[in-house]
């Protein structure tokens, strides 16, 4: 029987939701991209779950996927670089529960990875994290593959998901008149309102507090600020930024 066309919109783009031939079909049917996507295990304060880059990604790479039309999305990636766990512990490593990686396994781990991938006939391999320790390994990792690979496969770091969209949506937060105290640096109106729109569940919203509501909580900024309604917005310029971005490098750019 024929796949009709709302079957192919609505198939999974996860591959560990699919099975070896399901892969291969796509891939047959032009489908050579997979999103090798990184988030912290990191304490994110009193209020929010520690795998809330793993949600918050999870939606965010199907949405790419999804657009490009021509992309599968690996498992998400938790273990990622978070700091020492030398004492004394600091950075979310003081906190229970937060999980580290030194930067050269974190490295290792997405060149092995991303050669998984290729040997199995992908050859487009596009790094996309969700925290900032990510970003340079990721930058690496894309540097090492793609001068092993002479082109007969590549890795694309989009760093613009992070860094560019994390600024675009400070910028507009300003512009409605919140302030840098307000938006805070972790676990404040950007990371709550992301989660209040991606699984609100993760959310223990009595426990919303600005700064987390005591010294050493692991908070900076007011999550009382945030809502899902602002979250679907910054998502969007999560998504967009990527996209853009991947759209750029596959036509030849190097941005």
């Amino acid at each position: 029987m024929p796949v009709t066309a709302t079957a192919q919109r609505n198939a999974p783009v996860f591959i560990d939701e699919l099975t070896w031939t399901e892969i291969r079909d796509r891939m047959q049917a032009g489908t050579r991209s997979v999103i090798i996507g990184t988030a912290g295990q990191e304490q994110k304060g009193p209020h929010m779950v520690d795998g809330e880059h793993k949600w918050v990604l999870t939606h965010t790479t199907e949405r790419i996927a999804r657009t490009l039309g021509d992309a599968l999305v690996a498992p998400i990636l938790t273990y990622v670089p978070e700091g020492s766990w030398d004492a004394p512990l600091r950075g979310h490593m003081a906190k229970p529960g937060s999980i580290t990686l030194p930067e050269d396994r974190f490295v290792e781990l997405l060149v092995h990875a991303a050669r998984s991938l290729k040997n199995g006939g992908f050859t487009q391999i596009i790094y996309i994290g969700d925290s900032g320790g990510n970003q340079r390994g990721m930058q690496k990792a894309a540097e090492q593959l793609n001068a092993e690979w002479g082109g007969s496969a590549r890795a694309l770091f989009i760093g613009d998901y992070y860094t560019k969209a994390g600024e675009d949506m400070r910028v507009m937060l300003r512009g409605r008149g919140y302030t840098d105290e307000d938006i805070g640096s972790h676990a404040g109106m950007l990371d709550t309102s992301e989660l209040l729109y991606v699984n609100p569940k993760l959310v223990r919203k009595e426990r919303l507090a600005r700064n987390g509501g005591a010294p050493d909580s692991g908070v900076s900024g007011d999550p009382t600020k945030a809502s899902a309604e602002l979250g679907a917005e910054l998502l969007k310029i999560k998504i967009d930024n990527a996209l853009n971005q991947i759209r750029t490098l596959r036509a030849g750019g190097n941005k």
